[in-house]
Parts: C-alpha cells; structure tokens; sequence
C-alpha cells in the first residue's frame, strides 16, 4: 500500500518566491468528494488531476492526518478533461510552485478562483518524524486542519471562510 506523508503550513511571507525552479498551472476535481465524506459515506477521496500535458486519477484515504494511503495512476489527459468536465462537482484551479530547500522539495499552491488568496506550502516526507528544514517564509502548520485540504476547498472555498471560522481553525493548532 502507497502512504504518503504530508506536511502542510501556511507562509509567513513571499521570500520563498526567490527559490522557484519551476510552477504549473493545475486543475483538479473530485468524483467522489467532501460531501460524501463529510456524510461518513465515503472511505476515500476520488481525484482527477490535470497539469499541463500530465493527468492523474489519486485516490486518497479519508483520514485525517500527515500520513494516508494513497494511490496515484497516470491517465490520458482526454479523459481527464472529461472527468473534470463532467463528473465533477467543481474544479480548484492553482498554480504549483516547486521550491528546494537543502535538498528537500516544498511544493507551493497558489490558489485561483474562490480559493485566490489562500497559498500553502506542502512537504512530503520518508517517515512521520523524518526532520527537514524550516526556511524563514514557512509558517503556522495546518497538517490538522481538515478546512485546508483540496478536497474540502471545492465545497468550502476559502473565501467563503469567516474571520470566526479562521479564528476558531487558528486556535486547532
């Protein structure tokens, strides 16, 4: 079984832009997605990802946390255009930024569409407790936060976030 560990913070600054190696505009849906989770009927979240000529169906576990099964197959980016066209209850639009810091990659998502404004920084890692660096631009964790998750962003964009719902998700940490 494929896990993938994952880490993810909010920025506390733009400094990470200087490090860019490369970004990608991305497109992805869920067919099976926060509501059918939210509702305890599903076990996993169902994905189709678009990245420029790339696509992938990901199927990931419903559980919360830094580690979760994971299952990632490539798929021609036909199809994909049609899953996301059609099967989707919405598309989350982002640019992913890729930023290497002593060797370790940190993959930044710069939301679009309901969710602009919002930018995340994820890190995936060998092992739960495997250490990596902590650049001067990374901020508060949200790893817990179920509300930053890609898949809870289409049925609750962050724009549409409270600053009562901010305050009440800050206080989690």
């Amino acid at each position: 079984m494929a896990i993938e560990i994952e880490r993810k913070f909010m920025l506390a600054n733009d400094s990470w832009r200087e490090g860019i190696e490369r970004s990608e505009p991305m497109a992805q849906g869920y067919l099976v997605g926060a509501q059918a989770l939210r509702e305890g009927h599903a076990r996993a979240s169902v994905r189709a990802r678009l990245a420029g000529d790339t696509a992938w169906l990901n199927i990931k576990a419903a559980t919360p946390g830094i580690a979760r099964a994971e299952f990632e197959y490539p798929i021609p980016v036909d199809d994909a255009r049609a899953l996301l066209a059609s099967l989707c209850d919405g598309v989350l639009e982002k640019v992913r930024h890729h930023v290497r810091v002593d060797g370790v990659l940190f993959e930044i998502d710069e939301f679009h569409g309901d969710n602009e404004g919002l930018v995340v920084a994820e890190v995936e890692l060998p092992a739960v407790d495997a250490p990596f660096p902590r650049p001067s631009w990374l901020g508060r964790e949200v790893s817990a936060l179920t509300r930053y998750y890609n898949v809870n962003l289409i049925a609750h964009p962050y724009r549409q976030w409270s600053p009562a719902e901010r305050a009440a998700e800050d206080a989690a940490c």
